[in-house]
């Protein structure tokens, strides 16, 4: 029986990369898709595995047509993956009142949504005429409520949450499951720089185990850790006028340049 293929954009790095790590531990094949081609073909030989294990795409998320075709040579070379995770994922502090931060939004929404599109793309088609298949989008916390000098990173994550619940009513009477993982606080270079407070932050390989798990059970939404869970609930109820307040003199995101 062939072993299980993920299909999975981001794992050069952060989640995405403890994700494939995680996967292959499992026992899966892997589809990797990089923007660099070489280091990611580096970091797979350093893992020690064969063509048969892992395969590598080269393509930038805001590439389109990259994107895509990515998704079609996977399904040529190594068949219709069981799993794909759209993880590729920018986030940077924006100011709107400058400018030159519109084109930082515009990379934003273009990497973390339309990068997105473009992965789950070659996929929903053949995925549905099989019955089966599971469609996984990396949203965030943030996507719950607006966090200031986070403008970009909330707004394009917001819209994956929307996108994937849409998404999931199309594709469900099919068979093919959207699952949406929303990690709170995880370890990864993404957070590194962050200068405020990260309350649960959780390791990547542990954040990678509960994913995979929540995609195995075909959760339809998943906030992990469970606490941040809890608190994206309370912060949802919370009315606007208590929100403000609670949010008032919050350290804002890095904008990029910035030290």
């Amino acid at each position: 029986m062939t072993a299980s293929l993920m299909f999975i954009t981001g794992a050069s790095s952060g989640i995405g990369q403890a994700m494939a790590l995680e996967w292959a531990r499992r026992g899966g094949r892997l589809a990797l898709v990089a923007r660099r081609g070489d280091e990611m073909r580096a970091w797979v030989a350093a893992q020690g595995w064969g063509p048969e294990r892992a395969a590598v795409y080269v393509a930038d998320a805001r590439d389109v047509p990259a994107m895509t075709a990515a998704g079609r040579a996977c399904i040529a070379a190594q068949g219709l993956p069981d799993v794909v995770v759209a993880s590729a994922g920018i986030s940077v502090g924006v100011d709107t009142a400058i400018e030159s931060d519109l084109e930082v939004i515009r990379a934003t929404l273009e990497t973390n949504n339309l990068g997105m599109a473009a992965t789950f793309q070659p996929f929903v088609k053949p995925m549905c005429e099989r019955g089966s298949g599971r469609l996984v989008g990396i949203a965030s916390v943030a996507g719950i409520r607006g966090l200031p000098g986070h403008a970009a990173y909330s707004q394009s994550k917001a819209a994956v949450i929307s996108y994937c619940e849409a998404l999931r009513g199309e594709c469900k009477p099919s068979g093919v499951q959207v699952v949406t993982i929303a990690p709170g606080y995880i370890d990864t270079p993404l957070t590194k720089s962050n200068r405020y407070s990260m309350p649960f932050l959780m390791p990547a390989e542990k954040f990678a185990a509960q994913a995979l798990d929540a995609i195995a059970r075909g959760a339809s939404y998943r906030v992990i850790p469970w606490q941040m869970g809890v608190i994206a609930k309370l912060l949802r109820l919370l009315p606007d006028w208590l929100y403000d307040r609670a949010i008032s003199g919050r350290a804002r995101k890095r904008r990029q340049g910035e030290h």
